[in-house]
């Protein structure tokens, strides 16, 4: 059961393999609460891990920890591997590395504001147009005047000059209303209270962290700790968007590698989509389309199938659907979205079996030879080789101390940015403005001394060793939002 080039999924009428050539395709896992999606994620997770492809997924319920430890042996496990011919089964722990937005559960997962960009920040905000509008504008603004913008502070100092300025500020770039900066700045201040602070600054999180092999060359899975993190959705959705956006930018085209890159599981998809603005929508589906071509397989976790666009439903080629209730007029129309995806069987009524599945059954569809989906088959999913259910804080805390990387995230950077620089420009504005004579306009002067500053800071900091860092946020004219590189074509 144990192949080079396939995962093994479980058994139909016949055993059910994930092709890693097709791997980067995309899939879509679903089914109601309860019916073993998370299993489904875990079973796939220790494939690819197995085969050499390093995984990203989030933890939403705590249950995936267990990923990092040997599974226990139990009956019911071990008649099922019997009952579906794997006769090979054993278990196994996996490399793990443990991340968490807030630094509690996981090493810190960081990213600067600059990185971030306007458009996605809006997002985590919940700004309107208008108040996106005046975040467009300030990160302009630093732009044009060489200001890092690294963490939260940073912004919040930029947002009290453009208030101070904002006349001149809008001579130049655009109508920026006090009140509407005010707005933005209570919207900060929500993030902050909600533990949101944290997630920008540095290192930020290298993308090469994600794609890590162990020594005996499984690939490293990547648990993002996100039990805390549901309770702020919109921060939850648009991080992992975010990563998959810097995913496409970073990465080089491989085509259509003989197994992926990198395995990115997103659950509790539907939270990407509720509420997001078209042109959001429309900039996923061009990341699904063309993150393939990076050797990235992203696969969406979620109860329904209608919960996902049907533009973006129709790239996801490996589809594992577990049981769906059918009570209500909504939950029928889901059941029949979800049997319309599959490749007809003719032994069976698709619609029917989806209603009567049990826990640890799937019906099973993945690409094929020429990249054609199977006939979907009603597949017992095989038993996981690692542990079932979550790790204790002890032995998370033993694989941290362990981990490949946790030097380089576990202490927070603060460098010179924005936020020092217009403190120092507002201290010694008194002493170190120049005389004035009488026809001299004081707001230009402020300027002048502002941008003076700004430009100096940023001299020092292109001469640092995170010179790197300073040019991708400063010393390019900023077009950012999800695709990054590809706006920029």
């Amino acid at each position: 059961m144990l192949l080079d080039d396939k995962i093994y999924l479980g058994t139909s009428t016949r055993p059910e393999y994930l092709a890693l050539k097709f791997a980067n395709r995309h899939g879509l896992v679903t089914g109601a609460t309860g019916t073993g999606k998370t299993v489904s994620l875990q079973i796939m997770a220790e494939g690819f891990s197995r085969a050499g492809v390093p995984v990203f997924c989030a933890d939403v319920k705590g249950d995936l920890s267990g990923i990092s430890m040997i599974g226990t042996p139990s009956d019911g496990l071990t008649k099922r591997a019997q009952k579906i011919g794997f006769d090979d089964y054993t278990n196994a722990a996996f490399p793990t590395i443990f991340w968490d937005l807030f630094g509690k559960q996981g090493h810190p997962v960081r990213t600067t504001i600059s990185e971030m960009g306007p458009l996605l920040l809006g997002r985590i905000l919940d700004l309107n147009d208008t108040q996106s509008g005046v975040l467009n504008i300030a990160f302009k603004y630093a732009d044009d005047n060489g200001l890092l913008l690294l963490d939260l502070k940073d912004l919040r100092a930029l947002l009290i000059t453009l208030s101070d300025h904002a006349k001149d500020i809008s001579t130049t770039y655009g109508n920026v209303a006090t009140a509407t900066i005010g707005a933005v700045q209570r919207a900060l201040l929500v993030l902050e209270q909600q533990g949101g602070g944290g997630f920008f600054g540095e290192k930020a999180l290298a993308i090469e962290d994600l794609m890590r092999l162990a020594p005996d060359g499984r690939g490293y899975v990547s648990v993002l700790a996100a039990d805390g993190l549901m309770r702020s959705p919109q921060l939850y959705a648009t991080f992992l968007l975010w990563l998959m956006s810097e995913l496409f930018e970073a990465l080089p085209e491989v085509g259509d590698p003989a197994k992926p890159k990198l395995v990115f599981f997103f659950d509790e998809a539907h939270l990407l989509f509720d509420g997001a603005p078209k042109a959001l929508v429309d900039k996923v589906e061009q990341v699904v389309k063309l993150v393939r071509s990076k050797g990235v397989g992203i696969y969406f976790v979620t109860q329904n199938p209608i919960d996902i666009p049907e533009s973006v439903l129709a790239q996801l080629g490996n589809r594992v659907q577990h049981a769906l209730r059918a009570y209500t007029p909504r939950e029928q129309q889901a059941v029949k979205v979800a049997a319309d995806t599959f490749r007809p069987n003719p032994a069976f009524s698709t619609a029917k079996v989806i209603s009567e599945l049990g826990i640890g059954e799937a019906l099973v569809s993945v690409l094929e030879e020429n990249g054609i989906p199977s006939v979907v088959g009603r597949t017992l999913m095989r038993p996981p080789s690692s542990r079932l259910g979550p790790i204790t804080p002890a032995e998370r805390a033993t694989i941290m101390a362990q981990s490949p990387v946790g030097s380089a995230y576990d202490t927070l950077i603060d460098r010179e940015s924005a936020y020092e620089v217009l403190t120092k420009k507002t201290e010694n504005l008194p002493t170190t403005a120049p005389a004035q004579n009488s026809m001299a306009h004081p707001r230009a002067s402020t300027r002048e001394s502002f941008q003076e500053a700004a430009m100096k800071s940023f001299t020092r900091a292109i001469a640092s060793s995170a010179g790197r860092q300073v040019m991708n946020a400063v010393g390019r004219e900023l077009v950012r939002g999800v695709l990054g590189g590809l706006l920029k074509r």
